[in-house]
């Protein structure tokens, strides 16, 4: 099942409230259901979930029936009103004139509430909503044949606090945003708060992941730098005692040097507590580097 789908059988879980709200979410379901008109009105979906919650919802919101049972085609169900009567009855419950373009706008008329705007996103999502799988990335739209709707769509999510872009993509109006906050508020907003969570938490394990790899790939890059420096300490002692001068060199500077000698896959930290006394780790790096400054000027000294 993709997320899209699973969000959508959240959505189905919703309690049907008042009367203003199941218009309303039967109102966002028709501007962006597949045909919308004065001769027919046609819902076409994938979702099991929403062909189950159709059929009870217009009859709660608008007291009628859909004229067909659900016809299924290559895994889609489509339900249609074709009766005049009962698309005027439908379009008089949603504020539409006899001489208005059916589906060409929203009412705000009847979105006055928090909840009936709540349920309008709900329907338009459950009609022409998708959601990315939140491990592939954040993107959620909503798509309409309808240019008024769109516009008109876009200003009443800044009311809600969203703030979509909209595109045109093969005659149809997808409004959408990237955001994945904005995503996650927007679906705990119309009723889908698991889908949400589980957002948030693909989210943090991302950045769980993110932050370990970083984390191995910086411990790395800090242990070739270590071992690249016991390396060059190691042959500049290698030089000295080559040349005689290792047993010469100042008594915190031999001791280094032949701690080193004798461990050479310590740490600076290490073998800075193996001295005597300890001392601490820059201390110790200060000592091997003027062993090294001490083994490269002797060499220059030859030449």
């Amino acid at each position: 099942m993709s997320f899209s789908a699973k969000i959508k059988r959240e959505l189905c879980r919703s309690p049907m409230k008042s009367r203003a709200c199941l218009q309303a979410e039967a109102c966002g379901i028709l501007l962006f259901c597949s045909c919308f008109r004065r001769e027919e009105i046609r819902v076409v979906t994938e979702s099991d979930d929403l062909a189950r919650r159709l059929p009870a919802l217009f009859r709660r919101a608008f007291q009628t029936e859909f004229d067909l049972l659900p016809q299924e085609c290559a895994g889609k169900r489509s339900f249609a009103v074709t009766d005049a009567g009962k698309i005027q009855t439908i379009g008089d419950a949603l504020g539409y004139g006899p001489g208005d373009g059916v589906a060409l706008h929203i009412n705000f008329g009847i979105l006055e509430e928090e909840d009936c705007r709540a349920a309008f996103f709900r329907g338009a999502f459950l009609a022409g909503g998708s959601v990315t799988a939140p491990e592939k990335g954040y993107h959620l739209e909503l798509v309409t044949g309808h240019y008024s709707v769109a516009k008109e769509l876009s200003a009443l999510l800044r009311e809600f606090g969203f703030e979509g872009r909209m595109v045109e993509r093969k005659s149809n109006y997808v409004t959408y945003f990237k955001n994945s906050e904005a995503i996650e508020d927007f679906l705990t907003a119309i009723g889908a708060p698991l889908a949400a969570m589980e957002i948030m938490n693909a989210k943090a394990e991302k950045n769980l992941r993110g932050s370990v790899n970083r984390r191995v790939n910086c411990d790395a890059a800090n242990l070739d730098k270590a071992v690249d420096a016991a390396q060059g300490q190691l042959e500049a002692i290698r030089r000295l005692e080559k040349r005689g001068e290792l047993e010469r060199l100042p008594d915190k500077l031999r001791e280094a040097a032949l701690l080193r000698r004798a461990n050479p896959e310590m740490t600076l930290s290490e073998l800075a507590r193996l001295c005597d006394p300890p001392v601490s780790k820059s201390a110790l790096s200060h000592r091997l580097r003027r062993v090294g400054e001490l083994a490269n000027g002797e060499e220059n000294t030859g030449e």
